[in-house]
This record gives structure tokens, sequence and C-alpha cells, in this order.
């Protein structure tokens, strides 16, 4: 009889394991036997990290309008600098507005001055060719607050918050465009406080946000978006840009959907580094059917697509996924060109409704 000793076991342990550990890309050992099966079995830090660049930067300061990308911001723990501390209202109630009801809110653009200091907004003028611009504090103080806006409470999904309502002057283009009365609203100083997977009972922490459906921040990755885009193609639809996804961080990936099991990832290179929590993936509505240039929705893609393979989620099993929904850690610049080097997985993700 041959003696087994926990010399024996661990030798013949590594022996079936190092195909896994090793050599990932091998026919066979899928992303999933390496996320899944080695952190069972305790060896999670036997694999190597993944790491990926950051290849664009995007910030969206209104709500469902058109975004544009930086070179580098600051993140901060409600997101990137202007992500999303505005948003459009109906006038009668307070109620936010989005793509979702009204696509051509995407024909909005917005930039900035080249100071860096004023929002520029663009809106379609109904009565010609050209747009109307309007430009407004990125950072208004308090006093110019005061003089151009009314503090009031509004409502985003169930939420109630509040925010500084602009006046009339600014309102009137908006309202003009889209044939209804409407107001753009400034984040107010009550915290939005996270919820769902980032309720503080989870997360660990009391974090907030400004005016995004939930999470501060939405990592996608060029490889996941490729990889649908092969499947569009295949069934003679036109490929996609990420800015469909509205995503503020996009890296540029290595396997299609390894970020599925992003639990913690940090962001470094010739600065502070910034650790952010990976708390859910992001489940989708049919905002990426729009046609951010035409503001044109198409009638089934790329949603049937993703609703054919991408219902991942037992949290939310009728919709598909697409990006991560995550909160950072800590403050600091971020810039294209950093690495995003994902230092913890699991197999434990469940998207629990955060609005």
């Amino acid at each position: 009889m041959v003696e087994t000793t926990p010399v024996s076991i661990l030798v013949l342990g590594l022996f079936i394991l190092l195909p896994i550990i090793i050599f990932p890309k091998l026919k066979g050992w899928t992303h999933t036997a390496q996320s899944t099966i080695l952190p069972r079995l305790g060896l999670r830090f036997w694999r190597s990290r993944q790491s990926s660049e950051i290849v664009s930067l995007r910030m969206y300061p209104i709500k469902s309008c058109r975004g544009f990308e930086v070179q580098k911001t600051i993140l901060k723990e409600h997101g990137l600098d202007l992500d999303r501390r505005w948003m459009l209202v109906d006038a009668k109630t307070n109620e936010f507005l989005t793509i979702r009801q009204i696509p051509d809110m995407t024909r909005i653009g917005t930039a900035l001055s080249d100071n860096g200091l004023d929002l520029i907004i663009t809106i379609p003028d109904v009565d010609s060719e050209s747009v109307i611009t309007v430009s407004i504090p990125c950072h208004p103080s308090l006093d110019w607050l005061k003089s151009n806006t009314t503090i009031a409470p509004v409502k985003i999904w169930d939420n109630d918050t509040d925010g500084y309502i602009y006046n009339e002057s600014i309102n009137a283009p908006f309202s003009a465009f889209l044939g209804r009365p409407v107001a753009l609203v400034y984040k107010g100083p009550t915290p939005r406080i996270l919820k769902g997977n980032g309720d503080p009972s989870l997360l660990g922490r009391i974090q907030t946000t400004g005016f995004p459906d939930v999470f501060p921040i939405l990592i996608a990755s060029e490889a996941s978006l490729s990889e649908l885009n092969n499947r569009l193609r295949r069934t003679g639809v036109d490929p996609i840009t990420v800015e469909r996804f509205r995503p503020n961080i996009v890296i540029k990936g290595q396997t299609p959907w390894s970020e599925d099991s992003w639990k913690t990832v940090r962001i470094s290179g010739d600065r502070k580094p910034l650790d952010l929590d990976v708390v859910a993936r992001c489940a989708r509505c049919q905002v990426p059917n729009v046609d951010p240039d035409s503001a044109v929705k198409h009638k089934k893609q790329p949603w049937d697509m993703l609703v054919s393979y991408r219902r991942v989620d037992e949290g939310i099993k009728y919709k598909p996924c697409f990006g991560m929904l995550s909160a950072p850690r800590s403050e600091g610049v971020v810039e294209v060109g950093m690495r995003l080097e994902v230092l913890e997985e699991t197999s434990e993700h469940r998207y629990i409704k955060g609005f």
C-alpha cells in the first residue's frame, strides 16, 4: 500500500491544477474555470492578476444628453468630476427625464470651454439648422447659484433629493427643442446615498452619487464590445460604438466578459493609485438601441442580441448585462493610459435593484 503524505497530496494537486494556472488560454480551460474553481480551492493567489490599459474616459455632465471624452480628470467619490451633475426634469413635476422617454435628448451636446471652467451646451434650434449655445459654470459658487437658480425637491426614479433649478432664460432653449416645459437641474447638497448593491450594509460605507441611475462609475471593456459587434455583423447589423452604453472608464480588455467576476480594481500609473469596488454587473435597458448621433432608436439591436446570450445575472434574470457598476474607494487624478488592475474577483455577483 502506498503511503500518502501532505507533500504527495500537494504535488498531485499541483500536477492537476498547473494547466489551469499556467496555460489559461488552452482549449478547455475557460475564464470560468479560473475565476470560480481556483478561488473555491483556495488558490486565488496563484493566478496572475488581470491588467489592462484605460483607453477612454467619458463624462456625461447632463444625464441622458451627449457626453465627451477627456484625457484626464478627477475621480471623486460621486464619480468622474463633472459626470451627471446635472439632469433635465419635467418643469411641472420636477421628475427626471431620460433618453427612455425622449431619445432626442442625446442630440443635446456638451463640451468644456477652452479654459475648462465652463460647460458649453449646444441645443438644436427648432427654427433653423443651427444650434443655440448655453454656457454655465462647471463648478458654480453658492453666490452664482443664489442668483441663477432656485433650490427645490426633485425626483429621480422613486428617490427624492434636491437640486438647483436654473432660471427660465437658461431653460427656454431646452423646452423649445424638446417640445415641453423642462428645467435644467444641478445636484443639490442633500446626499444621494447608494442603494441596492451599494447599500451601506453591503458596501461597508456610506457613499453618495449625483444623478446616475444607480452607481458613480460604469466600467466597460473594448474586448467585450468587439465580441458583441462580431455577433451583430454576422446578422447583418452594423457595429455599434461604446458610447451607446454610456460608460465612464473604458479599458482595452483581454478576454471578453472577464469583467463579470471583478470585485476590486486598482487604477495606477505615475500617479497615486485609485481603488474601486466593483459591486455589480450593469443590467441594461434599451437605451443602447438609440443612435447617439441621430437619436433614432433601432427596433431590435443591440438589445435582442444581448438578450440572447448576456442574461448572466441571477439577480435580474430577464435583462442582459454589459459593463460593471463601481464605487470609488479613493479620489485622485485618472488619466488615459493608466493601468486598471484586478485585485480581487468573485463568483457571487448578484444584482440588487438600487432605484
